[in-house]
């Protein structure tokens, strides 16, 4: 999601993006809970760009402004809203996770004060939960919620944004975020819901999951998001061997490097579990055969498999036009047509072969990372 998807956060000024973007969501998200399917909530586009040179980001610029204390604010208004979203919504019903942003700069020197931001981003999601009656298992917040304003919720988030137990910054954001639930409420049919409704339940007990790219995402002392943790958090790593750093590039050390993957005790070392593989791929830095796409798909499976578990890889479907010399792109990239190729199956879970790493474990090659 871009922060955009909540427009009042847009300075039209100088930043333009597609307006309506929430409705959207909302008919999406709507569709997933009908079909059974879980949904994270994943920032994927932060106020001011978060990573250079990046289209995911909404604005493929040099000028990196996100690290800055006014961004950092609007993110968190936005996750305000999100969370509120997220429980009082009924088309929210599947949502169980919000991350609180997509691949940060990896130099941990180019952004200052990421892990305040990260500290903010938790208690911010869990200060909307207090509000409605959510408690967090094993923590020492509390918040009593006055009876006189127990059919408002957006009167209520506006008392809790007092709370002395928050930070200024997280008052700030609670306080901001009520005027545009407001305005959503109205535009988007939810009046009721927020204004003039008992809200002293949720769609589910359990808390909304906080979700951050894993510690190791980053170099150079980071900080590590699981000294900010409050109640149930997740970790998500992306791993493209085709950019590089990785494996040398030819197939025997990419299936190496794969089997042999030491990421996901390396975060659990450090607290980051439970970890899934948020975004992931079959391109290769050389040209790949069949055979040996079969083989790369069903290893990067198995390897995922031992953390929390893998999301599809990350486009569903690309072009196939002259543009792309036919399916020179997609053949590796798109979901969809790795299905139909044969590299990917219909059960997500199925593979292969089950024992596609056997001949290369514990073995070495000129790995770079793991």
């Amino acid at each position: 999601l871009g922060y955009w998807i909540v427009e009042a956060l847009v300075d039209r000024s100088h930043e333009s993006y597609p307006r309506g973007g929430l409705d959207y969501l909302r008919r999406g998200l709507g569709w997933l809970k009908d079909a059974g399917i879980q949904a994270i909530l994943d920032h994927h586009a932060l106020p001011g760009v978060q990573t250079a040179g990046q289209m995911f980001t909404g604005n493929c610029t040099t000028d990196v402004q996100f690290y800055t204390p006014y961004n950092y604010h609007r993110a968190l208004v936005w996750t305000v809203v999100m969370t509120a979203h997220s429980h009082l919504d009924p088309n929210f019903g599947s949502v169980f996770a919000i991350e609180a942003i997509n691949e940060p700069i990896m130099n941990a020197t180019l952004t200052p004060n990421y892990g305040t931001f990260q500290k903010n981003f938790v208690e911010v999601m869990r200060a909307v939960e207090l509000t409605i009656g959510i408690f967090v298992p094993s923590s020492s917040l509390s918040l009593s919620v006055s009876a006189s304003v127990s059919n408002n919720f957006t009167a209520a988030l506006s008392a809790t944004s007092s709370a002395t137990i928050f930070s200024a910054e997280v008052q700030a954001a609670l306080l901001d975020a009520v005027p545009i639930l407001l305005e959503i409420g109205v535009a988007c049919g939810l009046q009721t819901i927020f204004e003039a409704s008992p809200f002293q339940w949720s769609r589910y007990i359990d808390n909304v999951m906080h979700n951050f790219m894993d510690v190791n995402w980053q170099y150079d002392n980071p900080s590590n998001p699981a000294d900010v943790a409050i109640g149930s958090q997740t970790y998500d790593n992306h791993l493209y061997y085709s950019f590089g750093g990785v494996a040398a590039a030819d197939p025997k050390s990419y299936m190496i490097s794969i089997c042999n993957l030491t990421c996901i005790q390396a975060d659990a070392a450090v607290g980051n579990s439970p970890l899934w593989f948020g975004e992931w791929g079959l391109p290769t830095q050389f040209n790949a055969t069949d055979a040996f796409l079969h083989q790369w798909a069903d290893a990067q499976k198995l390897a995922y498999n031992k953390s929390a578990g893998w999301i599809v890889l990350l486009d569903f479907k690309t072009e196939i036009s002259k543009l792309t010399n036919g399916n020179a792109l997609s053949r590796q990239w798109s979901y969809l047509e790795g299905l139909k190729l044969g590299f990917l199956t219909q059960d997500p879970a199925a593979l292969h072969d089950p024992n596609v790493c056997v001949p290369y474990m514990n073995s070495t090659t000129n790995n770079t990372s793991s």
